[in-house]
């Protein structure tokens, strides 16, 4: 068995949506890979303070993180980049332009950023855990980075923010749209070039449409049973569901837990 490197989604791939706990199939799966001498790694779109603690409390040293755009290697953060700044600002100031609230985030923390409550009027609070820090002197013009951005703006109106597609943008809920990095292939990549690998042994796992980015030829794709339709469209393999075990089936069917040569 040549050495493979593995990158694994997280929530419903090696969680159950449910509970929010890795399922003891994969969790075995895991060690069983890394026994063997392959190289694996979380590859997801939370931001690194969201996801270290899942990856240390799971054996997970390799990390792609940040929509690809975090990488921890060995346990160490080694990149961690916050969005296109000028293309960052923009956004946030038509969005004030136009009468939208905007939470900034500033750093890689649950902190976020505003001058006024406008998008906790607009939308209520988050559903995630947030500190709210609400300063009416806050410009974002004022800080070096900036990190994520969350508009208040409603998708029947998206049209009215001209500058909305100038960043990746994601929306998991009908009211607000989030910008944030989006593209696990290129934290894919980015990994290689630090490790030494080649994407030809890249094996990715995944389950929902923010996996389709991953889910390159470039790589062998393998999507959980308990995917979308759009994603096992994509992948070499359709595994079982994540809650039946699919990891572990597939890597067993794959004999990836057999020993390097």
């Amino acid at each position: 068995m040549q050495k493979k490197y593995f990158f694994f989604d997280i929530d419903g791939t090696l969680t159950d949506r449910k509970t929010g706990k890795i399922v003891p199939s994969a969790q075995e799966a895991i060690y069983r890979l890394q026994k063997a001498g392959h190289f694996v790694s979380i590859a997801t779109g939370r931001a690194a303070y969201k996801s270290i603690g899942f990856a240390r409390d799971h054996g997970f040293a390799n990390m792609v993180c940040n929509g690809g755009h975090g990488i921890y290697i060995d346990g160490v953060l080694r990149e961690n980049e916050p969005l296109e700044y000028d293309k960052a600002l923009a956004i946030y100031r038509e969005a004030l332009s136009l009468g939208y609230g905007v939470l900034c985030s500033m750093d890689d923390s649950q902190k976020v950023y505003a001058r006024d409550f406008t998008f906790y009027d607009q939308v209520g609070p988050r559903r995630e855990p947030t500190t709210y820090i609400i300063d009416e002197k806050f410009d974002p013009a004022d800080w070096d980075a900036i990190y994520k951005l969350y508009v208040s703006i409603p998708e029947q109106e998206e049209h009215r923010l001209t500058l909305r597609d100038s960043l990746g943008s994601l929306r998991f809920v009908p009211q607000y749209l989030m910008y944030q990095w989006d593209d696990k292939k290129r934290g894919i990549l980015r990994m290689l070039e630090l490790t030494g690998g080649s994407s030809s042994d890249v094996v990715v796992f995944g389950d929902d449409t923010n996996d389709l980015v991953m889910f390159d030829p470039l790589f062998y794709c393998v999507a959980m049973g308990n995917g979308t339709d759009a994603l096992k469209k994509k992948a070499d393999y359709v595994a079982a569901a994540n809650i039946e075990d699919g990891i572990w089936k597939a890597c067993l069917a794959h004999g990836w837990f057999e020993p390097l040569t």
